[in-house]
């Protein structure tokens, strides 16, 4: 091929403006690397650097600002044979700075080019994270007031394992993108260049000067020795390989036929450390058993060891498009913080609702069906007091069976805990 450059989309720039220059000499390297079209993709975001996309007749993603790298990786990580090149400005950068870092953590094979003509061309020359605090630009003194990113001092640190910085003149850049392309893992090509519709009106900025900005700065040599490791790509498959074996997914069978199968509603109000999810997740499976459609909502403190633990379950024979619950058949009452997380509930219940309510556990009026029970004479301990409240539903068959309890923790549990789910059930049975 003699060019990778779109005839229906020609590079347009404003005079003068370097990003027409990365453009011809990227369109070069991939000549001289000889890659195919329908395995090369180019992956942009928001900006002038963001049209890359459409100039050359290769696979291409356009996405959001800040962002190019998340898709690259996923491009990579879904088609190892992909040469993924992604290109990004400075505002990008700025933007999407956490994802540079992640894409340096994980050196993913691919390359990212990053076109800095240090502000926001397209919007008003406002100042970007590489903006020198001594330009004028479009945003008034607000780069004076933060010193500008060197992002291959940040890249290095982060794990990159390929650093370059070169100007967007330079007569070498087409062999230097190249050479970053071939590299093996996470290669980050930062090109200086000017922005002649914003910038360079107000900055004096040449090719000249940029050449000395860049014998200033720390030399970057390319590879990072330091950082050098396996490429991520192919460590995960390794790994994932050397693993083998990954959890079979659990299927539960229906075993059980219910005589009148209907729509049946479940809450347990505890706190932490009472098992209040795993509970939720038993009735769940017993009602799966059942030939039931299940689904559960979890309310805990995002502190998890502390404070209220609330599951709401919706066992039905019908498709569940929505899952909140319309009117609970039981409440289990177990701990006060899981009562006052919802206490509004206990007005509204039907007279034919089953509240079980541990007899320490203080409850609002309700006209509701309330029945207290004790575990301390039973010996069964606070953290197993869900799984015994399970029991007696059982045992009065009210929302499932003991056949289909059985099962359910069959399902959940190892054989050990499984015999000491059941030790708790019997002392309620």
């Amino acid at each position: 091929m003699t060019s990778f450059l779109n005839k229906n989309r020609p590079p347009v720039f404003c005079p003068g403006c370097t990003h027409d220059r990365i453009t011809k000499s990227l369109d070069k390297t991939l000549i001289d690397l000889g890659f195919a079209a329908d395995k090369t993709v180019i992956v942009t975001d928001i900006g002038r650097s963001g049209l890359f996309d459409t100039f050359f007749n290769v696979h291409a993603l356009h996405g959001v600002h800040g962002r190019a790298l998340t898709y690259g990786a996923g491009l990579k990580l879904a088609d190892p044979s992909l040469n993924v090149i992604v290109t990004m400005g400075d505002g990008g950068l700025g933007i999407g700075g956490a994802h540079v870092l992640a894409a340096c953590r994980k050196n993913l094979d691919m390359t990212l080019i990053i076109l800095n003509n240090f502000n926001f061309g397209m919007t008003g020359g406002q100042y970007s994270a590489t903006t020198p605090t001594d330009a004028v630009v479009g945003s008034e003194f607000l780069n004076q007031a933060e010193i500008p990113i060197d992002i291959c001092k940040v890249a290095k640190a982060a794990g990159a394992t390929y650093v370059s910085r070169i100007s967007g003149h330079d007569a070498g850049l087409s062999d230097e993108m190249g050479t970053a392309i071939r590299h093996k893992g996470f290669s980050v090509v930062e090109t200086l260049g000017m922005c002649t519709g914003r910038y360079t009106k107000n900055n004096r900025l040449t090719p000249k000067v940029i050449d000395q900005m860049i014998d200033d700065m720390p030399k970057e040599g390319g590879l990072v020795e330091e950082n050098q490791r396996p490429e991520y790509g192919d460590q995960y498959r390794a790994l994932a390989k050397e693993k083998g074996r990954f959890p079979e997914p659990l299927i539960i069978e229906k075993t059980y036929d219910l005589k009148d199968p209907k729509r049946q509603e479940v809450v347990i109000l505890g706190s932490a450390g009472m098992r209040i999810v795993t509970a939720g997740d038993i009735v769940c499976y017993a009602g799966i058993a059942a030939g039931l459609n299940a689904s559960i909502k979890n309310d805990y403190n995002i502190t998890v060891l502390r404070g209220q633990s609330v599951s709401e379950i919706l066992l039905t024979p019908e498709k569940i498009g929505y899952t909140g619950l319309e009117s609970p058949a039981v409440v289990l009452a177990l701990s006060d913080e899981g009562v006052q997380r919802r206490k509004k509930i206990f007005a509204n219940l039907s007279p034919d609702t089953f509240v079980l309510k541990e007899v320490g556990v203080t409850i609002p009026d309700t006209p509701a069906q309330v029945e207290e029970i004790d575990f301390k004479p039973l010996k069964i301990r606070k953290p197993d007091w869900a799984l015994a409240a399970l029991g007696i539903l059982a045992k009065k068959e009210l929302v499932l069976t003991r056949d289909m309890l059985v099962q359910a923790l069959k399902s959940r549990f190892s054989d050990k805990v499984f015999g000491l789910a059941m030790e708790t059930v019997e002392k309620v049975v």
